[in-house]
């Protein structure tokens, strides 16, 4: 007897373990242990989705999302019901890569059926002017939404990281409240852990200080906007507009494809800017590295962070000799394949060795460890490849 034909023959149907089994193993065990009621729904959901398609004969076939409006607006409904949010948005991306969905983001119905994440965001920025006036306000409160809950997870480790680094040398036994360095302070105040309060008496605080002139920072991002981009310049656009509200930093933006945007003007509001950009077309990675060379006024205050796949399209030996110059220059930088939660991307290797030799970091970044790497940057530190997530 196999384990599928053993596990089908269970009678402990309640067991929460038997039931993930069941819904994995799908069509194939319709017969053998049906489902009813919400798990039913469940299972047909799932089917849909991922059921083998078969080749037109025999029984094991599943239903499909076809290209049927009404028949998706209820899949849809389906899964936000049944499924919770992680599963929804993970659902969803692989229906609508699977079955070719992306023309039914352009209708409202769809879209306000749709759990908002990073990916959908990413769709609907790719579709651009394709979005008809009819769908602009639905697609305007998606990205609202979804640019919000990344505010909310993003921001404050981002302002926090920045903050800390700029005034890391810039110690105080009077800091005021927002800039108490609390582990410092509680180590430092350890002898005075009274057993009766079971507190520490912070009898010397210890913070950083205010921002100064000398503590002024320059960062750049120079973001490729090329379709294969897209999680990436979301979450950029997010990181930019935190930065952009940090008055000891001056930050810079700019967008490319064969093109080069300078969005720096947006960035109090990146919903607009996130709107603003146009994936897709080629890379002159070039044209937009001397763009930012105008913004390099003080190199050792300047952090420059480029976020492209490396894929030249433009003039590729003038790319390589640039960002030598610019970092002999003084000027901190960095290149990221990516950033994003989605893994090691698709890059050029051999372009991304070449830069490494200048002593410049290639590597692909998760959004969370951003901010980390943005407090080295700002530091001077030496940044290692191996701490973060997602490596080259």
């Amino acid at each position: 007897m196999s384990d599928e034909e053993a596990l089908l023959q269970s009678k402990n149907y309640q067991d929460q373990g038997f039931l993930r089994w069941r819904l994995v193993l799908g069509d194939s065990a319709k017969k053998e242990a049906p489902l009813e009621g919400e798990l039913a729904i469940m299972d047909d959901a799932l089917e849909k989705l991922y059921g083998d398609e078969g080749d037109g004969a025999g029984d094991n076939r599943a239903g499909g999302l076809g290209r049927s409006t009404p028949k998706v607006a209820r899949w849809l409904g389906d899964i936000r019901t049944y499924f919770p949010s992680s599963c929804v948005q993970i659902m969803q991306k692989d229906a609508i890569e699977k079955y070719q969905l992306t023309h039914l983001l352009l209708e409202p119905e769809i879209l306000e059926t749709l759990e908002p994440d990073v990916h959908l965001l990413a769709d609907v920025i790719t579709l651009g002017q394709m979005v008809p006036d009819e769908t602009k306000h639905s697609a305007r409160q998606v990205v609202d939404k979804i640019v919000k809950e990344l505010l909310k997870r993003l921001e404050e480790p981002m302002r926090q990281a920045v903050r800390g680094a700029i005034h890391r040398n810039t110690r105080t036994r009077r800091p005021r409240g927002n800039d108490v360095d609390w582990p410092a302070t509680i180590r430092a105040n350890l002898k005075n852990y009274q057993q009766e309060y079971q507190s520490i008496i912070p009898e010397v605080l210890l913070g950083y200080g205010r921002k100064s002139q000398a503590t002024h920072q320059e960062i750049i991002l120079c973001i490729d906007q090329s379709g294969s981009m897209a999680s990436s310049v979301v979450y950029s656009s997010i990181f930019a507009a935190v930065l952009a509200s940090i008055p000891a930093v001056s930050t810079k933006m700019v967008l490319f494809d064969t093109q080069v945007i300078d969005v720096t003007e947006q960035l109090h509001d990146p919903v607009d800017l996130l709107f603003g950009v146009q994936l897709g077309g080629g890379t002159d990675i070039n044209a937009a590295v001397k763009y930012c060379e105008r913004y390099l006024a003080s190199p050792a205050k300047t952090t420059m962070v480029l976020v492209t796949d490396l894929y030249e399209g433009g003039d590729r030996q003038q790319l390589i000799a640039r960002i030598k110059n610019i970092k002999e220059g003084g000027c901190n930088v960095i290149v990221l394949l990516a950033l994003n939660d989605e893994g090691a991307p698709f890059y050029d290797a051999k372009l991304a060795q070449t830069i490494r030799h200048f002593d410049v970091p290639v590597f692909a970044c998760t959004p969370d460890a951003f901010p980390g790497l943005m407090a080295k940057a700002i530091q001077r530190q030496a940044i290692d490849v191996a701490e973060y997530t997602t490596q080259s």
